[in-house]
């Protein structure tokens, strides 16, 4: 005579495996979630008229900080801020972008490392120019 307490080992495995399938479902993004960033769809990071042609700006993304140039009138882009040597975030400077813990330098335009001790260029984000808003994401 079984107890009622007693389970299959039929039954216990349906049992996990439904649960897994909610668990599962409950993550689901349907696919709306882009790039890693953690947002559904764009999200607008700076206005065009706040970067100057030939400069540069400080931003974030998701609470995370980036740099965001504008080489030429209305090409844009953008790279983390986040050193590539031992992590310190990296500020805007005149010509170029520099890191203040150690000196690395960085290119405004291509995020690659000018002067050490870093030597891994700045990670890239990918923006886009709508209208008069800089969009990542």
């Amino acid at each position: 005579m079984t107890n009622a307490t007693d389970i299959s080992r039929r039954t216990a495995l349906l049992l996990g495996t439904a649960g897994t399938a909610v668990a599962l479902v409950g993550c689901s993004t349907d696919g709306a979630e882009d790039s890693g960033t953690g947002n559904i769809g764009p999200v607008e990071v700076a206005k065009l008229a706040d970067i100057p042609v030939g400069g540069s700006i400080e931003a974030s993304l998701d609470g995370k900080p980036i740099l965001i140039s504008q080489p030429t009138a209305g090409a844009v882009v953008a790279f983390s801020a986040i050193c590539t040597h031992q992590g310190c975030v990296v500020k805007s400077a005149k010509d170029e972008f520099g890191c203040p813990c150690h000196g690395s330098k960085f290119d405004r335009a291509t995020g690659e490392a000018l002067a050490g001790p870093a030597t891994e260029p700045l990670a890239p984000v990918k923006v886009t120019v709508t209208g008069d808003a800089v969009t990542a994401g």
